[in-house]
């Protein structure tokens, strides 16, 4: 009896342990394809901000406002210039998410998906958070001579795992330990790359309107 019991708790506890740590994962479908994110657990408060905008409809509509090669694709709270309603109908969001950022097992590597911020460091020293707007990294290969150059300019030193990936994948290594990563792509790069390649103008604005249609919760 005894050992049925245990068995029976054993179980349990292994359920809730996997519902625990199981991430939950969001589908972006944007009028050029469709992303998947998963979200990670030890950036709760990113993690529970984002389900909450994506649940509460606050993308739909939402345009990517920023695109750079190599480097990243964003979106968030501004619209396209000519879309005149909802530019009349922006909701502002009045508060920001403090930093969770988990450096180094979290860098800027091709896919990642970060949280916007004010640069100003006498405005935002802490580092806090934009609520709404987000960035993929899409970011360039480096060579081993460019890591090499870093470590020396920064005196700092990549970790293996960093050094392969930013040869390997690309990413954006200036941004590491300076803005919050809190997920990362799991299906859909290629819409991003599609993103990211498209026509911009001096501002880095898409000419042609890349919109949000909706974000679904897949699981969380």
């Amino acid at each position: 009896m005894k050992r049925i019991i245990f068995l029976v708790s054993f179980v349990l506890f292994s359920t809730y342990t996997i519902a625990q740590e199981r991430e939950a994962k969001v589908l972006i479908v944007t009028n050029v394809g469709k992303i998947t994110v998963k979200l990670y657990n030890d950036t709760p408060l990113h993690r529970d901000n984002f389900l909450r905008l994506a649940e509460e409809h606050k993308y739909d509509s939402v345009m990517f406002h920023r695109v750079i090669k190599q480097f990243v694709i964003q979106a968030g709270e501004k619209y396209a210039r000519t879309d005149s309603v909802n530019l009349a109908n922006q909701e502002k969001l009045d508060y920001t998410i403090p930093a969770e950022i988990i450096f180094p097992k979290y860098f800027h590597k091709r896919g990642q998906l970060g949280a916007g911020r004010l640069t100003d460091a006498n405005l935002n020293p802490e580092r806090a958070s934009s609520a709404i707007d987000f960035y993929i990294v899409t970011g360039k290969h480096f060579s081993e001579y460019e890591i090499n150059k870093i470590e020396k300019e920064k005196k700092i030193t990549l970790t293996p795992e960093q050094r392969e990936a930013y040869m390997i994948e690309g990413g954006v290594q200036h941004l590491d330990g300076e803005y919050t990563i809190f997920g990362t792509v799991t299906k859909g790069m290629k819409t991003v790359q599609k993103i990211e390649l498209s026509y911009t103008d001096a501002y880095d604005y898409p000419l042609k309107d890349i919109r949000i249609k909706k974000m679904k919760i897949l699981n969380r």
